[in-house]
């Protein structure tokens, strides 16, 4: 579907596939033109980064030089995934969308050339594609302007290319996958939620399904409610290593009484299941209840997608058996949830990262 010619989904656009000749640049390189980045550009390019709208580039050119030039001109490091080379244009877009794992139709891509944009429309029929004339008011459509920026969609670009990066060290690494954590000195922070945080743990709550300990959802007004609540404990968890941000990539909701800790969710991305993100937050909270020797309640639904956290929780020491202490706990559980207990031992920290965290006293 054309957006020049027809009218658009609303769906959000998540990557920008440039074209360069009389597209990001005026002039045609392999003619002997030098680039030129106007600033009316050069903006755009700036505000969709700042939206968390990754960008990259599809062109039939030298790749050294055109590459050279995007440097020169300040811009390569805003550019994911570059394909510069003579194929079609739609194999470059197929194969960033692919290597992005974003949907054909959370993708759109902009070409001065009618053929090119016909060659896309045709191959990849979910791909908007935009003429050149419309790339200087393209952060004035609806599909580029996402209602709520959140802390790490400003730095979404950041995090895909040291995801890249450490994806191509994982590949060159032959060492076992202890000894590959190491060497990546990951740094696990678990702090409390702060209000530019809520939109991110929101998300967190609705996305996650397989590394989500009961599936509900938590709006930004029952968030905002828990923050402004003593009683409550609202806990954004982040990583980062050598290679750059991994962003927020858990949530826990903890219940404070004086003898027990009600754990009402926990919530983790799936993309660092392979951290051992999930068994380092459970050990540190389980250390932390140690501490105050407070026994240790968890709300847990089973569902078709959420097996591995019943896994996490069990080998964290979570169990069914009754406990006095579980009466401390205010209401019934929710019909399918169960209530799991632990009487609360000191943990050693995890041997792969390192946790810089709250101390919840």
């Amino acid at each position: 579907m054309s957006a020049d010619t027809e009218s658009r989904d609303p769906a959000l656009v998540k990557c920008l596939v440039w074209d360069l000749d009389n597209t990001l640049w005026r002039g045609t390189l392999l003619e002997g033109d030098e680039p030129v980045l106007t600033e009316e550009l050069r903006d755009v390019v700036v505000e969709l980064d700042s939206r968390g709208i990754l960008q990259a580039v599809a062109s039939k050119n030298d790749h050294d030089m055109a590459w050279a030039w995007l440097e020169k001109l300040g811009v390569a490091d805003y550019l994911v995934l570059p394909r510069i080379g003579w194929g079609p244009k739609s194999q470059s877009v197929r194969a960033i969308a692919d290597r992005l794992n974003f949907a054909h139709g959370a993708v759109a891509f902009v070409d001065d050339q009618p053929a090119e944009r016909a060659e896309v429309e045709f191959s990849l029929p979910e791909v908007r594609c935009y003429t050149a004339e419309q790339a200087a008011s393209l952060p004035e459509l609806p599909e580029f302007s996402p209602p709520v920026v959140t802390v790490d969609a400003r730095r979404r670009r950041t995090m895909y290319q040291a995801g890249f990066a450490r994806e191509e060290a994982r590949t060159d690494f032959t060492g076992p996958d202890e000894e590959f954590l190491r060497s990546l000195d990951l740094v696990m922070g678990i702090g409390r939620a702060g209000g530019e945080d809520l939109s991110r743990v929101e998300e967190l709550t609705v996305r996650t399904s397989q590394m989500n300990a009961t599936g509900v959802h938590y709006s930004d007004t029952a968030l905002r409610g828990l923050l402004s609540d003593p009683g409550h404990e609202v806990l954004v968890v982040t990583l980062t290593d050598r290679f750059g941000p991994h962003g927020a990539v858990g949530v826990v909701l903890l219940e404070r009484h004086p003898a027990v800790w009600h754990l009402k969710l926990l919530a983790t991305s799936c993309r660092v299941v392979s951290f051992g993100a999930g068994a380092a937050i459970l050990n540190w909270l389980v250390d932390q209840a140690a501490r105050g020797g407070r026994h240790l309640v968890a709300d847990f639904r089973p569902t078709e997608r959420n097996r591995m956290m019943e896994i996490a929780y069990r080998f964290a020491g979570f169990t069914d058996d009754p406990c006095p202490c579980s009466g401390a706990v205010a209401g019934a559980a929710e019909e399918g949830v169960q209530r799991l207990h632990l009487a609360a031992e000191r943990r050693e920290p995890p041997a792969t990262l390192r946790i810089e965290a709250a101390d919840l006293g």
